[in-house]
């Protein structure tokens, strides 16, 4: 015996799934619904809904609101209670087949996301994305789920309602967004806003309501005139109205620093017409023809989404025109094959997927699964789906005239590791429109970009600052793990080799030493440093022979660690001028100091005082392990001033006698040149300047003279010749 609030959320759901199901399917509904209510047992969600009334409201929104069909909409009512039922699974494989099987374990996967968790958060979604690997129903149902947890989050605890909104606004409404599902996209953005920042959600909504009236009046002003036309012409059509979402509206008021009265685009006007497949792309501009034949367009507002799709399928032509009372209206014109898509975005994409095939989307999912297959499991990979996820995008072409969908900001890198992971990584540059750029160039839409390549180029960790597509974050980063397992590969051959050549056995015992020593997690870390040359290899057979004498008598070191600024505190000061006497001191290697830069002194054992910038990598692991042996130090002035070694490393695009524009810079300066190493690749100019320099304001004008050279993009102090 039933309860009689199940029986009318049964009544309503198959109200739902009218016209969505054949009608010999409802006893498969009847069905789910039995293992539904016999599993329940007054088990409640996390927004204190009890789930046999989620499961009811999760199953309506899958028929009604994502139109997919039986398989779905069974295995949404079961699959909140699937760990009760599945010693059932074979007679609810007899009942409802083994799709409805295959999508409720799918979901039961993805069910252990646990709100304000983002370790969890990040493996949950990891396998929500994998689902649309094996059915993408697994995602359209989750979504629905997540929507009705919104909408009934109103009984649940503070710190629910921001975790849940949260969650939501920055996983959730994105995947709905990048699927199509525009509508349930906006009402997730809303309801996270609703109880993210209630105060702005209640004005906004206010607003609104106090406004209806006066739009609904402007609406049929502006309707009038075009149904009059487009019955003239023949078009069946269908007019709507859409009131921008509370989340759009107060996105575009932060955005443009303006007032929710000077938001012109409110509302957009919606022009939906009857029209044979062959004949959609020109009846779309019939119908824009019409209206601006009646209203006057704004040329920088159109947008083209007809001929160019979007990569979530989404189709539409959109216009923006002065209306009645010189009012902006936002017009968009489809037809009913693009309206669904708009409306239930990738159900129906699949739906019209044989009719009309958008390769678009697919790529899309390609994309985020070799996205999975590269990503390690942390916070960040987050970060990557969700950059491919919630974007604008730009159309670019190849040199042979192929169009490619990239987000908005993408730059000339995006673009090579969209092409392929190879040209990715030995990208130096690109020729677009015919003009040389850097890997750093942000394309534009209609762009032409002939990619340049280099052997000798290789990823580097700089990259990921300005990369923007998660395949090339993610191919960035396994580049660069596996350069440096090679390099680590190589240091423990050095090390081996070494070892032997000094008599000392290659051993456990030996390598824990070093570690302890160096402070270094794993050995990986320290044969990577040997083999980059942060670690002296010298300075290592000094440890390893010099035993039993203490903390004291251990050398000191120097290791490259990627740490702030530094600056010491003492109370006495070394001056390093000519005055010193019977004080053996030596400018670190590691930095280069310069007179002028803030330094301080390192007694070392066998090298006296070594004198380093205090913005030197080494610092403050230096100062943290032997703060016994920090000496403060300070430049004064004196007569004959010695000069001071410098590198300065120099990129930029390939220019017809910027070596000579580089060398008369230093002799106007009568600085010293030791050496120039550069070389040009395809376009693009590399080079390492090492000078000789009286003091640190001498050289920033020197290297502010070079940057300004034309053809020089970026000009640098290097902390040693060998930095690359």
């Amino acid at each position: 015996m039933i309860s009689r609030d199940i029986y009318v959320s049964y009544r309503a759901l198959l109200q739902a799934c009218r016209g969505v199901i054949p009608r010999e399917d409802i006893p498969k509904i009847r069905f789910a619904t039995e293992i539904l209510t016999g599993n329940c047992r007054g088990v409640k969600t996390s927004g204190g809904l009890p789930v046999v009334n989620h499961a009811f409201n999760v199953a309506r929104i899958t028929a009604r609101e994502m139109g997919l069909g039986t398989s779905s909409i069974t295995a949404a009512l079961i699959f909140q209670v699937w760990d009760a039922a599945k010693n059932q699974k074979t007679i609810i494989e007899e009942k409802l087949g083994k799709s409805t099987v295959k999508i409720v374990e799918g979901l039961a996967k993805i069910n252990v996301i646990e709100p304000g968790t983002s370790p969890y958060q990040a493996e949950g979604f990891r396998k929500l994305i994998l689902s649309l690997a094996d059915d993408v129903r697994v995602i359209l149902i989750k979504l629905s789920e997540r929507l009705d947890l919104m909408r009934n989050l109103d009984n649940a605890g503070e710190r629910e309602k921001l975790s849940l909104s949260s969650e939501t606004y920055f996983l959730y409404a994105p995947l709905a967004h990048r699927l199509g599902l525009y509508n349930i996209k906006s009402e997730l953005e809303d309801l996270s806003l609703k109880y993210l920042e209630p105060d702005q959600y209640e004005f906004i909504s206010q607003k609104l309501k106090n406004t209806a009236s006066s739009r609904n009046r402007l609406i049929r002003e502006f309707s009038a005139p075009l149904k009059e036309q487009l019955v003239k012409y023949g078009f069946r059509f269908t007019i709507k109205s859409r009131t921008k979402s509370i989340h759009s509206i107060l996105s575009k008021m932060k955005k443009q620093g303006v007032e929710f009265e000077e938001v012109y685009d409110i509302f957009a006007v919606r022009i939906i017409i009857d029209s044979e497949p062959e004949n959609e792309k020109s009846d779309c501009w019939k119908v824009y023809s019409i209206i601006t034949d009646i209203y006057q367009p704004n040329p920088s507002r159109l947008r083209d989404w007809i001929s160019v799709p979007r990569s979530n399928g989404y189709e539409s032509l959109h216009t923006t025109v002065v209306g009645p009372g010189g009012k902006w209206v936002e017009v968009q014109i489809r037809t009913k094959r693009m309206d669904e898509i708009a409306e239930k975005g990738l159900a129906a994409h699949f739906k019209y997927k044989g009719e009309k095939s958008d390769s678009a989307l697919d790529q899309w999912l390609t994309k985020m699964r070799d996205i999975l297959e590269s990503s390690e499991k942390d916070e960040s990979f987050i970060d990557q789906v969700r950059s491919g996820l919630y974007s604008d995008e730009v159309f670019v072409f190849t040199p042979k005239g192929d169009l490619r969908q990239l987000p908005a900001g993408s730059t000339v890198l995006d673009f090579a590791f969209d092409i392929h992971s190879d040209i990715g990584c030995t990208c130096v540059g690109a020729k677009v429109n015919g003009r040389n750029v850097t890997i750093r160039h942000i394309l534009q839409n209609g762009d032409q970009v002939s990619v340049l390549t280099s052997r000798n180029q290789k990823p580097s960790h700089d990259w990921l600052s300005f990369v923007v597509t998660s395949k090339a974050k993610a191919k960035i980063k396994q580049a660069l793990n596996e350069e440096r397992s090679k390099a680590a590969a190589e240091g423990r051959e050095i090390l081996s080799r070494r070892l032997k050549n000094w008599k000392i056995p290659f051993s456990d015992t030996v390598i824990k030493k070093l570690l302890e020593h160096y402070q270094f997690r794993t050995a990986q870390d320290l044969y990577f440093n040997i083999s980059t040359g942060k670690t002296d290899l010298l300075e290592i057979k000094s440890i390893l022979t010099n035993t039993g004498k203490g903390e004291e008598a251990e050398p000191a070191h120097e290791v490259q660690l990627p740490l702030k600024h530094f600056e010491p505190e003492y109370t006495d000061y070394l001056v390093i001028d000519e005055k010193v006497e019977g004080l053996d001191y030596r400018l670190a290697k590691c930095c280069n100091p310069v007179f002028g830069d803030r330094i301080f002194g390192f007694v070392t054992i066998s090298e006296g005082i070594k004198v380093h910038r205090t913005s030197c990598p080494n610092a403050q692991f230096l100062t943290a392990r032997y703060p016994y042996r920090m000496v403060a130090a300070k430049w004064t002035q004196a007569k004959n001033i010695p000069s001071f070694r410098a590198s300065v490393k120099i990129t930029g695009i390939e220019e017809i006698g910027i070596v000579n524009r580089i060398a008369d810079i230093l002799a106007e300066y009568k600085i010293t040149l030791r050496s120039f190493n550069y070389n040009m690749n395809d376009g693009m100019f590399e080079g390492l300047l090492q000078i000789m320099v009286p003091n640190n304001d001498v050289l920033q004008v020197i290297i502010k003279k070079i940057t300004s050279i034309k053809g020089v993009l970026r000009a640098v102090r290097q902390d040693s010749e060998k930095a690359g």
